[in-house]
């Protein structure tokens, strides 16, 4: 497994894909700058807003750019083998199919784990040059990246399913932006948010209290059991797929 992983690395360490890591906190860190500062302009508060920014940051990163980079990542790791009968060569080695798929999960997920690590270094970053330094809530902050990390898994599993599935680069790519786009609507929905794959990063990373406009309180409880479900569901699909997949 871990030449395996190496493998992997070797294949993606000159790719755009460190570019990507970096493009959804720089977004979010403008979107955070901007609503600080406009709050500092409005008056005074007693202590610097970092669930405020916390909460922006997050809809920006979470809403649109965490669940469509899973999808651009699952497949950029699928690219290399689904050209020129990467598969076929591949699985030719001494590795098994679960094996395989096992690492192109974990490198997922691992990309998506660097990413929030940006994400969050980003915001410590922001608030502390903005004048926040001294009252970090470090608790607060890790356990929002960490959530959105982990409510990432589901969605991972069914991005690299799909992946897998389908040799043409753009075909994921589309059908991760068309499920994608409905989360400006679904994560208003107490009643279909928490089983909607695509928006369970952001709601997992949302303060409690601050998940919509309707300012419904949903149980992380409730969230994560739907999302180890789920996750199950998706990765055991995709995993039975792929080890009779015919190349």
């Amino acid at each position: 497994m871990l030449r395996m992983m190496q493998a992997e690395w070797l294949k993606v360490r000159r790719s755009v894909i460190w570019l990507l890591l970096c493009v959804s906190p720089l977004m979010a860190a403008g979107a955070g700058y901007l609503d600080t500062k406009a709050a500092a302009a409005a008056g005074p508060s007693a202590g610097f807003p970092w669930t405020e920014m916390m909460t922006v940051m997050s809809v920006v990163h979470a809403m649109l750019f965490l669940p469509l980079l899973t999808g651009v990542f699952s497949a950029l790791l699928c690219r290399y083998e689904h050209a020129g009968g990467g598969w076929k060569q591949l699985l030719s080695l001494p590795v098994t199919r679960s094996q395989v798929y096992a690492v192109k999960f974990l490198f997922v997920m691992g990309l998506l784990a660097a990413m929030q690590l940006i994400f969050l270094g980003m915001m410590v970053l922001l608030g502390t040059v903005m004048g926040g330094a001294g009252s970090i809530p470090w608790e607060t902050l890790l356990a929002s990246a960490g959530r959105g990390w982990l409510a990432c898994l589901p969605l991972a599993a069914l991005q690299l399913a799909v992946s897998t599935a389908w040799a043409s680069f753009a075909a994921p790519l589309a059908v991760n932006v068309i499920f994608t786009m409905p989360n400006l609507l679904v994560v208003n929905s107490e009643k279909y948010a928490p089983y909607y794959p695509w928006a369970q990063p952001l709601l997992g990373m949302l303060p409690s209290g601050g998940i919509s406009p309707n300012d419904f309180t949903l149980s992380m409880v409730t969230l994560f059991s739907v999302v180890a479900v789920s996750f199950v569901v998706f990765f055991a699909c995709g995993w039975g797929y792929f080890v009779r997949k015919a190349v």
